[in-house]
């Protein structure tokens, strides 16, 4: 069957790989093997699974097959993934990236970069003037992030492929919120696409991962020496959990967006919330241009309290999300960005940006949306006691 004429969700199904060759089994095995026989002395397709798995083949093929590229390559979590597509920098390149971005990658920016004698300068996406001046000589990448994380500033995709290409530079965007499903990066021109597949592709909060893909074939040669050489390779049986949870993520992120929409709805009526950020708002800056480029607003949206001190309230009070800094299961996940995601950035930093402590980022779940407002319209009564 031609997957390339098959639409999002049949390939979110079938994947690559959909049935075991060899028995027909509709789940490829985990192949728990480390080294392979090599028959007569001669190395066949597999040799050592830090090289190569069957299991993880699979994954890596869905990756690629959902974003478009020529190969994907499956990481032992989402900051691996990261730390792979930045292996495309060397030692004197000069990287651009969005002032408001997830925390684990602004300490990966701003801490082990620099030990390799990389350096990253962080501006508002927003603005392709801003860019456009950030670019220096030693340029080589663009690293971006839209909507970001937590304040959903939209960055204009096409407007960043446009410089670019005129500039010379790599694009990598880390496509962890919207998922190739909400938002293909690689069709709109995008290098290099990066997920954390923790969130929304395992879906179950089960797992770590990361996954990379690219639709450049010297780009994959280059990504594939350094993801073989590093060994950060996804174990195979996080592979077959992976694989399992690509297959529902249509209906899961459906069912989770429609909650999101009721939630923000819901948050930007309520007294105790002083802003809602999420592209659905018809006020959202960049709200066009995000629908220009993805299918939907997604299922994460931030809130910011009138007063920080209603944050602990309604922390202590609210009993069915998940407070944790992680997003994209099918349990709601309530995040303190101050605190958990965004604690690795100063706090200096976090307030020029906007990222006060009375933030709070909710990725919904597929619970009954109206059971998580009554439980958080609760907690919002307690906090503005």
């Amino acid at each position: 069957m031609n997957n390339d004429k098959l639409r999002a969700a049949t390939v979110l199904v079938h994947q690559g790989r959909d049935r075991d060759p060899a028995t027909g089994a509709a789940n490829i095995p985990v192949y728990l093997s480390s080294t392979y026989h090599h028959f007569e002395g001669h190395a066949g397709e597999y040799d050592y699974a830090r090289s190569g798995n069957p299991s993880r083949d699979q994954v890596e093929e869905a990756i690629a097959l959902l974003e478009g590229g020529v190969r994907g390559f499956a990481y032992a979590s989402g900051m691996a993934a990261i730390g792979g597509a930045l292996s495309l920098l060397k030692s004197g390149d000069h990287l651009i990236a969005p002032d408001d971005l997830y925390g684990g990658t602004y300490r990966y920016l701003t801490l082990v970069l620099p030990q390799q004698g990389i350096e990253a300068t962080f501006v508002d996406m927003t603005d392709p003037q801003q860019v456009e001046d950030a670019v220096r000589p030693q340029t080589r990448a663009l690293f971006l992030e839209t909507p970001s994380n937590p304040l959903f500033k939209i960055t204009d995709l096409r407007a960043m492929v446009d410089i670019a290409r005129r500039r010379r530079l790599l694009t990598l965007l880390d496509n962890t919120f919207m998922t190739p499903l909400l938002q293909p990066a690689l069709p709109l021109g995008i290098d290099v696409a990066i997920h954390s597949a923790t969130k929304f592709l395992g879906g179950h909060s089960d797992l770590l991962a990361g996954l990379v893909t690219t639709a450049d074939e010297d780009l994959a040669i280059h990504l594939k020496r350094h993801h073989n050489a590093l060994g950060a390779a996804l174990p195979p049986f996080d592979c077959f959990l992976l694989a399992r949870g690509i297959k529902t993520l249509k209906v899961r992120l459906e069912a989770a967006q429609k909650g999101a929409l009721l939630l923000c709805e819901r948050l930007a009526n309520h007294p105790s919330v002083a802003r809602v950020y999420f592209p659905q708002q018809t006020d959202h800056p960049g709200r066009d241009i995000h629908f220009s480029q993805a299918a939907g607003p997604g299922a994460v949206l931030s809130f910011e309290l009138k007063d920080h001190k209603q944050v602990r309230p309604l922390l202590e009070t609210v009993k069915l999300p998940i407070i944790a800094p992680s997003l994209g299961g099918v349990e709601t996940i309530l995040t303190h960005c101050w605190s958990m995601s965004h604690a690795a950035i100063p706090a200096s930093v976090k307030n020029e940006l906007g990222i006060r402590e009375s933030l709070l980022r909710i990725s919904v779940g597929i619970e009954d949306p109206e059971d998580l407002w009554d439980d958080l319209a609760q907690g919002l009564e307690s906090a503005k006691r």
